[in-house]
């Protein structure tokens, strides 16, 4: 070995250009390995580059979606950490607090509630500790104008990639809202449940109707019977009576008085003509009470006809109060008699609904009276119904003629009996007016105009 190296170096002696050659050459290999590492790790550090602004973009995107989520959120959002340190909010807590992001990070999150509610940080963590989610927690939010907002909170715990508890997440809603719609929600349930009951008592009126036509139509041949027959009876009482007025004169002997004694030919003289025509009386009641059911039952328009309005109040009245198990004292202001022409039915109708409203309103009065009165002023025809109950409230004044109202309880009225009066009013050319009474109770008062008073 000590050969050889005395060898090379008695080479390079002889030789120097030589070894000077070779040393620029490693030199050079040299710097070619270390320019071509150095664009490697520029190619690298290029790539790098892009995939840190690709991702430095698609954060930001993730960043702006998640802030426009959190601005337009009407709810309040509180992120804070397990001491109770805020650490975000949304645009909803800052307007009703009246402080802006930067005032708000950091704060202790019972700052933000009125100490007279609860202490939020040991509620919420005592939930969040035992991993349980606190749900519609009513808190009081101290806001910019001094009046605490009542609020629904949630709570539920915030964990890291690692299920480490890190923090709290509250979710709060304005209570007003919630109870807001729960209201509705009820209002809403309620009238569905009186339409329902409201459209069960309508098909029951509809199928009574058909009840009543039919049975007016039954009623309405024996009665032309009895009619027939009694005007025939009270030709022939009449026939007998003069008969036997005529005997009476020509032929009297003790016998045929004494027959005439035994068989009360005086007392049946006397009592056949008042007994036919009370008869008689009796049946066109029935005839008009048929006539009545008819037009009740039926939609067709009755024509003008020539009545006494008088009979016809006194019959609605009497046909309402029969019908009642308590009956209140009816007082009458009519004429004796009041005959119109018009159409009967629309006012018999309408006067059987409003004796009936009144006799409804006094079901709990100890001394219920109902005065109705009856006249004509200048070719139009009032009536008005009178009673001594409570009186119409006030906000119910706009709402009394309308459909379906009623403030009987559910089951108890169908709240159209107002309506369909005041309907019929206003499609004859009338009117249908409510008032309270100064001693007490209401009245209404029906204006229908008259073709002709006789």
């Amino acid at each position: 070995m000590l050969h050889n190296a005395e060898s090379n170096q008695s080479n390079a002696t002889r030789n120097p250009l030589s070894a000077l050659s070779q040393a620029q050459a490693n030199t050079e290999d040299a710097w070619i390995d270390v320019i071509q590492k150095m664009d490697e790790v520029y190619g690298d550090l290029v790539q790098s580059q892009t995939q840190l602004e690709s991702k430095n973009a698609m954060l930001e995107d993730a960043q702006a979606f998640i802030d426009s989520v959190l601005s337009a959120m009407t709810d309040v959002l509180i992120v804070c950490d397990v001491d109770g340190r805020i650490q975000r909010v949304n645009k909803a807590l800052e307007t009703n607090t009246g402080l802006d992001h930067a005032q708000l990070i950091g704060r202790q999150l019972a700052d933000l509630f009125e100490k007279t509610t609860f202490d939020p940080i040991e509620k919420f963590r005592d939930k969040v500790r035992s991993r349980q989610h606190l749900a519609d927690c009513e808190v009081t939010l101290k806001t910019v104008s001094g009046a605490g907002t009542p609020l629904a909170m949630n709570c539920t715990p915030r964990y890291d990639h690692k299920r480490r508890l890190v923090g709290i997440v509250l979710v709060g809603r304005p209570v007003g809202e919630l109870r807001r719609a729960y209201r509705e929600l009820d209002e809403a349930h309620q009238r569905l449940t009186q339409t329902q009951q409201q459209l069960i008592v309508s098909e029951k009126m509809a199928a009574l109707g058909r009840l009543v036509a039919g049975v007016a139509h039954e009623l309405n041949n024996p009665i032309s019977f009895v009619f027939a027959n009694m005007h025939a009876l009270k030709r022939y009482g009449a026939a007998i009576k003069g008969y036997l007025t005529a005997c009476d004169a020509h032929i009297r002997t003790p016998k045929l008085d004494e027959l005439r004694r035994k068989l009360r030919v005086d007392h049946v003289l006397h009592d056949i003509t008042p007994l036919v025509e009370g008869t008689l009386e009796g049946a066109e009641r029935v005839s008009d009470i048929v006539q009545d059911l008819r037009r009740f039952s039926s939609n067709q328009e009755e024509p003008v006809e020539l009545f006494d309005a008088a009979r016809l109040v006194r019959t609605a009245a009497d046909w309402v109060i029969k019908a009642e198990r308590i009956k209140p004292a009816i007082e009458f202001d009519i004429p004796q008699d009041l005959e119109i022409k018009g159409r009967r039915g629309a006012i018999h109708q309408i006067v059987v609904n409003l004796v009936q409203n009144a006799v409804d309103v006094l079901a709990d009065q100890p001394s219920p009276r109902v005065v109705i009165s009856a006249r004509v002023n200048e070719d139009v025809l009032e009536i008005s119904v009178k009673d001594n109950g409570t009186g119409i409230r006030r906000e119910h004044f706009d709402k009394i003629f309308e459909p379906f109202f009623t403030t009987k309880p559910i089951g108890q009225g169908t709240g159209l009996g107002l309506y369909v009066s005041y309907g019929i009013a206003l499609k004859h050319g009338g009117n249908l007016t409510a008032a309270n009474n100064e001693q007490g109770g209401a009245t209404f008062t029906l204006e229908v105009p008259i073709n002709e008073r006789t």
